[in-house]
Protein backbone atom coordinates (compact mmCIF):
# COMPACT_ATOMS: atom_id res chain seq x y z
CA UNK A 1 0.00 0.00 0.00
CA UNK A 2 3.25 2.36 0.85
CA UNK A 3 4.84 1.69 -2.46
CA UNK A 4 0.91 2.88 -4.40
CA UNK A 5 0.28 5.78 -2.04
CA UNK A 6 3.93 7.69 -1.34
CA UNK A 7 4.05 8.47 -5.43
CA UNK A 8 0.78 9.90 -4.91
CA UNK A 9 1.31 11.58 -2.81
CA UNK A 10 4.62 13.19 -4.58
CA UNK A 11 3.07 13.96 -7.09
CA UNK A 12 0.08 15.70 -5.46
CA UNK A 13 2.86 18.03 -4.12
CA UNK A 14 4.16 18.28 -7.01
CA UNK A 15 1.15 19.58 -8.97
CA UNK A 16 0.55 21.72 -5.89
CA UNK A 17 3.62 23.87 -6.03
CA UNK A 18 3.42 24.08 -9.68
CA UNK A 19 0.16 25.92 -10.16
CA UNK A 20 0.91 28.11 -6.68
CA UNK A 21 3.91 29.26 -8.88
CA UNK A 22 1.99 29.42 -11.72
CA UNK A 23 -0.86 31.55 -10.05
CA UNK A 24 1.44 33.47 -8.57
CA UNK A 25 3.76 33.96 -12.18
CA UNK A 26 0.07 34.92 -13.40
CA UNK A 27 -0.57 37.67 -11.41
CA UNK A 28 2.25 39.63 -11.31
CA UNK A 29 2.36 39.45 -14.95
CA UNK A 30 -0.99 39.82 -16.03
CA UNK A 31 -1.11 43.66 -15.17
CA UNK A 32 1.68 44.03 -17.55
CA UNK A 33 0.42 42.31 -19.99
CA UNK A 34 -2.52 44.36 -19.63
CA UNK A 35 -0.28 47.69 -20.16
CA UNK A 36 1.08 46.45 -23.01
CA UNK A 37 -1.85 45.56 -24.81
CA UNK A 38 -3.48 48.94 -23.77
CA UNK A 39 -0.52 50.77 -25.56
CA UNK A 40 -0.27 48.60 -28.47
CA UNK A 41 -4.19 49.43 -29.03
CA UNK A 42 -3.43 53.21 -28.52
CA UNK A 43 -0.61 52.98 -30.93
CA UNK A 44 -3.15 51.43 -33.49
CA UNK A 45 -5.65 54.02 -33.09
CA UNK A 46 -3.15 56.63 -33.47
CA UNK A 47 -1.74 54.79 -36.77
CA UNK A 48 -5.14 54.82 -38.34
CA UNK A 49 -6.50 58.13 -37.25
CA UNK A 50 -2.87 60.49 -37.22
CA UNK A 51 -4.56 63.86 -36.95
CA UNK A 52 -6.26 62.94 -33.68
CA UNK A 53 -4.41 63.97 -30.60
CA UNK A 54 -6.41 61.72 -28.14
CA UNK A 55 -9.27 59.39 -28.29
CA UNK A 56 -12.50 58.90 -26.07
CA UNK A 57 -14.37 55.48 -25.89
CA UNK A 58 -17.70 56.11 -26.63
CA UNK A 59 -20.36 54.37 -25.18
CA UNK A 60 -23.37 53.21 -27.36
CA UNK A 61 -25.05 50.76 -29.19
CA UNK A 62 -22.85 48.99 -31.79
CA UNK A 63 -23.41 46.98 -35.12
CA UNK A 64 -22.99 43.44 -35.48
CA UNK A 65 -18.61 42.97 -35.87
CA UNK A 66 -17.84 46.70 -33.91
CA UNK A 67 -16.47 46.32 -30.72
CA UNK A 68 -15.54 49.05 -29.67
CA UNK A 69 -15.78 52.91 -30.98
CA UNK A 70 -13.35 55.53 -30.33
CA UNK A 71 -13.85 59.17 -31.14
CA UNK A 72 -10.92 61.48 -31.62
CA UNK A 73 -10.90 64.59 -29.16
CA UNK A 74 -9.73 66.90 -31.54
CA UNK A 75 -12.97 66.09 -33.92
CA UNK A 76 -11.03 64.62 -36.82
CA UNK A 77 -12.74 61.60 -37.03
CA UNK A 78 -13.33 58.08 -35.36
CA UNK A 79 -11.74 54.72 -34.64
CA UNK A 80 -13.61 51.50 -34.93
CA UNK A 81 -12.52 47.74 -33.61
CA UNK A 82 -13.81 45.53 -36.03
CA UNK A 83 -14.33 41.47 -36.01
CA UNK A 84 -15.28 39.56 -38.71
CA UNK A 85 -15.02 35.63 -39.74
CA UNK A 86 -12.65 34.82 -42.72
CA UNK A 87 -12.01 31.80 -44.33
CA UNK A 88 -9.53 30.44 -41.57
CA UNK A 89 -11.55 32.26 -38.56
CA UNK A 90 -11.68 35.48 -37.04
CA UNK A 91 -10.32 38.66 -38.17
CA UNK A 92 -9.65 41.50 -36.11
CA UNK A 93 -9.44 44.85 -37.58
CA UNK A 94 -9.16 48.89 -36.29
CA UNK A 95 -10.45 51.24 -38.81
CA UNK A 96 -9.81 54.70 -38.90
CA UNK A 97 -12.72 57.05 -40.16
CA UNK A 98 -12.25 60.93 -40.53
CA UNK A 99 -15.10 63.43 -40.00
CA UNK A 100 -15.72 64.10 -43.75
CA UNK A 101 -16.80 60.12 -43.81
CA UNK A 102 -13.75 59.04 -45.43
CA UNK A 103 -11.30 56.03 -44.41
CA UNK A 104 -7.67 57.28 -43.09
CA UNK A 105 -6.33 53.29 -42.85
CA UNK A 106 -7.27 49.87 -41.79
CA UNK A 107 -4.93 47.61 -40.34
CA UNK A 108 -5.25 44.11 -39.45
CA UNK A 109 -4.41 42.93 -35.62
CA UNK A 110 -4.52 39.54 -35.67
CA UNK A 111 -6.17 36.87 -38.57
CA UNK A 112 -6.09 33.16 -38.66
CA UNK A 113 -6.17 33.27 -42.48
CA UNK A 114 -4.34 30.49 -45.15
CA UNK A 115 -0.78 31.77 -44.74
CA UNK A 116 -0.13 32.76 -48.72
CA UNK A 117 -3.42 32.87 -49.88
CA UNK A 118 -6.24 34.79 -47.54
CA UNK A 119 -3.08 36.80 -46.05
CA UNK A 120 -3.02 38.19 -49.02
CA UNK A 121 -6.08 40.42 -47.77
CA UNK A 122 -5.16 40.53 -44.38
CA UNK A 123 -1.17 41.47 -44.13
CA UNK A 124 -0.80 45.10 -43.40
CA UNK A 125 1.49 45.76 -46.39
CA UNK A 126 -0.80 44.25 -48.84
CA UNK A 127 -2.02 46.29 -51.63
CA UNK A 128 -6.01 44.75 -51.19
CA UNK A 129 -6.07 46.77 -47.58
CA UNK A 130 -4.34 49.65 -48.68
CA UNK A 131 -7.49 50.03 -51.48
CA UNK A 132 -9.74 50.91 -48.85
CA UNK A 133 -7.84 54.03 -47.70
CA UNK A 134 -10.06 57.58 -49.57
CA UNK A 135 -13.04 55.21 -49.33
CA UNK A 136 -16.79 56.48 -48.35
CA UNK A 137 -19.80 54.90 -47.70
CA UNK A 138 -20.99 55.24 -51.34
CA UNK A 139 -17.89 54.04 -53.25
CA UNK A 140 -16.00 51.27 -51.11
CA UNK A 141 -17.76 48.45 -52.81
CA UNK A 142 -15.58 49.29 -55.79
CA UNK A 143 -12.49 47.58 -53.97
CA UNK A 144 -11.35 44.55 -55.90
CA UNK A 145 -11.56 41.33 -53.96
CA UNK A 146 -7.96 38.68 -53.98
CA UNK A 147 -8.23 36.22 -56.50
CA UNK A 148 -8.28 32.80 -54.57
CA UNK A 149 -9.38 34.34 -51.18
CA UNK A 150 -12.54 35.15 -51.95
CA UNK A 151 -13.88 34.79 -48.41
CA UNK A 152 -11.35 36.39 -46.73
CA UNK A 153 -12.02 39.51 -48.99
CA UNK A 154 -16.03 39.50 -48.32
CA UNK A 155 -14.69 38.88 -44.51
CA UNK A 156 -12.62 42.24 -44.84
CA UNK A 157 -15.37 44.00 -46.68
CA UNK A 158 -17.73 43.02 -44.36
CA UNK A 159 -15.74 44.41 -41.74
CA UNK A 160 -15.58 48.02 -43.03
CA UNK A 161 -19.23 47.73 -43.93
CA UNK A 162 -19.96 47.74 -40.32
CA UNK A 163 -17.81 50.52 -39.74
CA UNK A 164 -19.16 52.53 -41.47
CA UNK A 165 -22.66 51.40 -40.29
CA UNK A 166 -21.12 52.64 -37.01
CA UNK A 167 -19.66 55.52 -38.18
CA UNK A 168 -23.08 56.54 -39.18
CA UNK A 169 -24.48 55.66 -35.74
CA UNK A 170 -21.81 57.90 -34.09
CA UNK A 171 -22.92 61.04 -36.36
CA UNK A 172 -26.37 60.55 -35.40
CA UNK A 173 -25.70 60.54 -32.05
CA UNK A 174 -23.99 63.63 -32.51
Amino acid sequence: MKDIVKPIAVLASICLVVTALLAFINSVTAPIIKAAEEAAAAKARQEVLSEADAFERLELELPEGVTEAYAAANGTGYVFMLTTKGYGGAISLICGVKADGTIESVQTLSHSETSGIGSRVVDNNSPYRQQYAGKTAEDYDSVDAVTGATISSKAYKKAIDAAFEAYALVKEAD
